[in-house]
């Protein structure tokens, strides 16, 4: 088993952290012990930082971190000791797996209480996270590390477009540009759409979208040329009027799939132009485990390459920073990790 020190960073109130050096956690029954290769920092964990993620959904103290990898260190009691060495990612919601949504595979809407790696139990901005076997999803022995740190809002991505249902031919917008709006263009460009239009104000990440296989980038201001024009319409930004905005560049009978995680005095729906275009309006919060499955897969076959996402990396001691940069608004910064 495990033996030595290993290190977290511990947010004891919002705006307070610390690294801490402790013994390396032991596995319990059913579980792993993995050695953290690389933890992508979100907004969420900004929130978390901040003091600003509903106290639902956050319990102090907390070591963050749910979007990462890593390599398998230690099996606990009734795990496959054969798992030791494997490359893996893992599911972050503890779903309990014996409720309702979960037997019927919506393991997202588990009844069984909230419970999420990074946010009620440890998370990877470690050395090492422990987690149950059950949730881990496995990568080739080739994968890049680094980049399968972002397979999480990848699993998010893949989930909404499950939700947005791409047919090949069908024109489709992503409202957004930031990591889950790159990514999107990434799945839904898989998908052989006639246009794939991506919608954000800095051109930097218009840019980019084009590289990712978008086939036009507007702003949200060339946009509203565009209302009524698409088939699907995958929101990303989480911006206050991007819920509403999304539903008037879909179609009539179009569909719309929100995954931005929006604030509270966010720009309502007009529910007179939901009804009399007749959309189908669906939001995403995290992933089921088959999305987890689809992003795993696309992964590995280079479908889905986040790599040329990620513009930062610091080590653990340097969180502090890291931190300040997700939210900065600087558009030069994609997505940045840590690497214990």
């Amino acid at each position: 088993m495990s033996s030595g020190s290993s290190r977290a960073i511990v947010i004891d109130r919002p705006g307070s952290h610390r690294l801490v050096v402790g013994a390396t956690p032991e596995p319990g029954p059913g579980e792993v012990l993995v050695r953290v290769a690389a933890a992508g920092i979100c907004m969420s964990d900004r929130e978390v930082y901040d003091g600003h993620r509903d106290a639902a959904y956050v319990r102090y103290p907390v070591t963050p971190g749910h979007e990462w990898s890593g390599t398998v260190e230690a099996a606990g009691p009734g795990v496959d000791p054969a798992l030791v060495a494997r490359k893996v990612v893992a599911e972050g919601f503890r779903a309990c797996g014996t409720c309702e949504r979960c037997r019927c595979g919506e393991t997202s809407l588990c009844t069984g209480g909230y419970a999420e790696t990074g946010f009620t139990e440890p998370g990877a901005f470690a050395d090492h996270v422990a987690v149950p076997a059950r949730l881990l999803h496995f990568l080739r022995d080739d994968a890049d590390l680094s980049a399968a740190a972002l397979l999480e809002p990848a699993a998010v991505i893949a989930g909404a477009v499950r939700a947005g249902r791409p047919r090949p031919g069908e024109r489709i917008a992503v409202v957004g540009a930031g990591t889950l709006g790159l990514l999107a263009v990434q799945l839904l460009a898989a998908s052989s759409p006639a246009e794939l239009t991506v919608i954000d104000p800095r051109s930097e990440r218009g840019a980019q979208a084009l590289e990712f296989g978008a086939s036009e980038s507007l702003t949200p201001a060339d946009a509203q040329g565009h209302h009524g024009r698409y088939d699907l319409v995958v929101e990303t930004a989480g911006a206050p009027t991007t819920a509403a905005s999304s539903c008037l560049l879909a179609r009539r009978g179009g569909r719309v799939v929100l995954t931005g995680m929006f604030t509270p005095g966010a720009t309502g729906i007009d529910p007179v132009h939901l009804s009399l275009s007749q959309l189908e309006v669906r939001s995403i919060f995290g992933a089921p485990s088959a999305a987890w499955s689809e992003a795993v897969r696309a992964f590995g076959l280079g479908l889905l390459d986040p790599a040329p996402l990620i513009t930062h990396e610091f080590p653990l001691e340097q969180f502090g920073e890291a931190v300040a940069l997700v939210g900065g608004g600087d558009p030069k910064t994609g997505k940045v990790l840590l690497r214990p």
